[in-house]
């Protein structure tokens, strides 16, 4: 058992890596031995996130990436390669939300996300697989989703429209590349507490959307690292195409 979830020497690339969940997965899996490579736009936190890995005996280094430009995407991965080799397990978790009535979304708007939460998670995972083929390696693309992919909210359309089409994605691809040994799953969190929504959750309004999750609570980063380590390690060997649900009963307690 003390080998079913090690990825001591993997290569893993994080998207959105600067701040939140990608953070979180970021120190996660440095501190199982993988080799991170942080990615995202804002440079001087990833250079922070990199120091502090380090700091802490793990090996990060950062590359800078945008998920909305095609060309950003395979100059990441290629330096990546560089750097550190041919990623393994990429986390495919770059992403924004944009609360507006649907009557008031603009193409703008409409597109903005949809540009980075779907557009971006298809340029990563096809750049991710490419990687991996030309190597001749398998690997594990584990997509963030969301609960909100699997029922709904209001004043979240291009969000939830976003998030239910990465779940199709993932099983979309997981389909196609089990022949080329790469597993492809998502993990889809319900509300889980980070630097941006920490001071909603301490409020009236906050508190009340934590009792309607069976649980009572929201939930913690560190939370999501079960489920994190099972899809990147040899433990979830056999899974592909899956979405796992980490939201304290969220969606079964809404149905």
């Amino acid at each position: 058992m003390s080998t079913l979830f090690d990825i001591r020497g993997k290569v893993a690339l994080v998207t959105g890596a600067s701040s939140g969940l990608g953070d979180n997965f970021a120190r996660r899996l440095a501190s199982e031995g993988a080799v991170v490579v942080a990615a995202a736009r804002r440079s001087d936190r990833l250079e922070k996130l990199v120091r502090e890995i380090e700091a802490a005996g793990g090996k990060a280094l950062a590359v800078a990436l945008d998920v909305n430009d095609p060309a950003s995407v395979e100059a990441a991965f290629a330096a990546a390669a560089r750097t550190a080799g041919v990623p393994d397990i990429v986390v495919n978790n770059a992403g924004i939300a944009q609360t507006k009535p649907s009557l008031e979304l603009s193409e703008e708007d409409w597109r903005s996300v949809m540009n980075t939460n779907l557009d971006g998670v298809w340029r990563v995972a096809q750049a991710g697989a490419r990687a991996m083929i030309a190597a001749g390696k398998g690997g594990s693309i584990i997509n963030i989703a969301s609960i909100l992919g699997l029922r709904v909210a209001t004043h979240l359309l291009a969000y939830t429209s976003a998030k239910a089409a990465v779940v199709q994605m993932t099983e979309a691809l997981a389909l196609e590349w089990a022949r080329h040994r790469i597993r492809v799953n998502a993990i889809a969190p319900g509300y889980i507490e980070t630097e941006i929504n920490k001071g909603f959750f301490a409020t009236d309004a906050g508190q009340a959307v934590a009792r309607r999750i069976p649980q009572r609570r929201i939930g913690l980063p560190k939370e999501l690292d079960g489920a994190l380590l099972l899809l990147a390690s040899d433990a979830g060997s056999f899974m592909t195409g899956s979405t796992i649900v980490v939201d304290g009963g969220h969606v079964v307690g809404t149905l």
